[in-house]
């Protein structure tokens, strides 16, 4: 509750559920009662469905306010165009309605499912509120309605359920209904055919089903997949419920590998379509540290394993798809770049492989996360290269250095440490020192985006080799890249976008 004036009428606020008259609440119906003005809102034509709720409740005697929209979907002269033309309205209305509360009267402002979700009401609640003592009553929202008529659970466990207005660009739809669990998608109508592109290119459409007028006349469900446009009216929902059980795996004829990239740390770093990859899965596959990034889900089988068995890993993955089980195969990072993609694709494309579906998802790389926090040290060209030689001689490596830094590329150089192997990094400077001025600035970040996280900017010939290990990644700046400490005290790096002319 909360108001100003003692000597004034009160505002309500009341929600009068999804349109059958009996699933409003009893202080809904003893709001009405107890009101001297009973307010709905209408278009031109008059008819209001809030009203329509309410209508036994209304009495003769009760004073009626029809706050009726100027413009609704069609074009407007008013010099502000729809906005202003709403804006107007709305200022008109509760200007109305303050007279009625200053006049010591009880104002009921009816609105259909809860007043404060996606209502009118909520444009005379701001506007009033703040001047009148006000309660909201609370009402069943069309979304618990859409939900009881499908007769399926919304949301289980730690599910992530998400409200969408269907307005939103199809772009934003597509990328949120991706990355959750379960969705509702209001305010259907001309918007539908967009809301539909938007489930198919999140691969949700089969689905995804769609209830129009939830509990009143007129009611339908259908799968949304079936429904002619033509035929969706504004009061109609999208519907996306829980994706527990579902799909049982063994009902499936084929399942597929979904190769994900975590990025650096956990899950601020996800990609919205990672994300929704990694809640569709029925077996996580991946190297145990970079599981434990992934949240836990009931039902998931999660398959840990070493940093070393990748082509076991991968084939292991293929063989569960092989079996119907939607499999996602977790790497840290981005999944091309020096990570698990390689061995998938290596291994789906042995023959026995050739028919299970395979998609590599990317991800944040380490070095874009290191760049990030350094400044723009990869605003110009550069190679990355790992120092790694468990899987390639030193002897390339030691080449590509000298090759890349000859090129004078600013270099992103991954694996560059760990406790078997502790001389590459002296080694890579070294051969860098070569080629560059000792002052050329290196980010040293470890851990970016974790709780141990550290960025450090030092010098080429001031680079400490026993300060890296695997969790470090080097970034070591061209001729033309600068460091600059700022009036903060922060030092930051960038490589210029401009070459000097030879």
């Amino acid at each position: 509750m909360s108001g100003k004036q003692s000597t004034a009428g009160r505002l309500y606020g009341v929600g009068l559920g999804p349109g059958d008259p009996s699933l409003m609440t009893v202080r809904a119906v003893e709001v009405i009662a107890e009101a001297d003005v009973i307010a709905y809102h209408s278009a031109r034509h008059g008819r209001s469905i809030a009203r329509s709720i309410a209508a036994k409740h209304i009495r003769a005697d009760h004073i009626e306010e029809r706050l009726v929209y100027p413009v609704t979907t069609e074009t407007t002269d008013h010099p502000g165009g729809y906005k202003g033309a709403i804006e107007e309205f709305y200022a008109e209305a509760s200007a109305r309605l303050a007279e009625h509360l200053d006049a010591g009267r009880t104002v009921a402002v009816l609105a259909e499912g809860d007043p404060l979700f996606y209502g009118s009401y909520m444009h005379m609640h701001k506007r009033l509120a703040d001047r009148y003592d006000t309660e909201v009553i609370p009402g069943v929202t069309s979304v618990s309605a859409a939900a009881a008529r499908l007769g399926t659970p919304l949301a289980e466990g730690e599910e992530v359920l998400t409200i969408l207005p269907g307005t939103l660009p199809e772009e934003e739809l597509t990328a949120r209904l991706a990355s959750t669990d379960a969705a509702v998608v209001m305010k259907l109508g001309r918007t539908f055919t967009k809301v539909r592109g938007a489930l198919e290119a999140s691969g949700r459409l089969g689905d995804a089903r769609y209830v129009e007028r939830a509990t009143m006349d007129g009611e339908r469900l259908a799968e949304l997949a079936d429904v002619d446009a033509e035929s969706v009216p504004y009061f109609s929902v999208a519907v996306l419920p829980s994706q527990v059980d579902t799909e049982r795996p063994e009902t499936r004829e084929r399942g597929e590998v979904v190769v994900v990239g975590t990025g650096p740390a956990g899950p601020l770093w996800l990609t919205p379509e990672t994300r929704g990859a990694l809640a569709a899965a029925d077996d996580l596959v991946g190297y145990t540290t970079y599981l434990d990034r992934v949240p836990r889900r009931p039902g998931q089988v999660r398959h840990g394993s070493d940093n070393r068995v990748e082509s076991e890993r991968a084939e292991f993955a293929l063989d569960l798809a092989r079996r119907g089980r939607r499999v996602a195969v977790v790497s840290g990072g981005d999944p091309g770049v020096f990570a698990m993609a390689t061995a998938v694709l290596e291994a789906a494309s042995q023959e026995e492989y050739a028919d299970v579906p395979v998609r590599v998802l990317p991800g944040v790389t380490a070095a874009n996360a290191a760049a990030a926090r350094a400044g723009a040290p990869l605003g110009h060209d550069y190679a990355t290269i790992s120092l790694s030689d468990r899987l390639k001689p030193w002897e390339v490596i030691a080449e590509r250095l000298h090759a890349a830094a000859s090129a004078d590329l600013v270099l992103a150089l991954y694996n560059p440490g760990s406790r078997s192997r502790t001389w590459q990094v002296g080694k890579a400077r070294e051969l860098l020192l070569e080629h560059r001025a000792p002052d050329t600035p290196v980010v040293v970040a470890r851990d970016v985006g974790g709780t141990g996280e550290r960025v450090r900017i030092v010098r080429l010939a001031d680079l400490d080799p026993a300060e890296v290990d695997m969790r470090t990644i080097l970034l070591v700046g061209s001729s033309q890249t600068r460091a600059v400490r700022r009036g903060d005290g922060e030092e930051i790096v960038w490589t210029p976008r401009r070459y000097p002319e030879g």
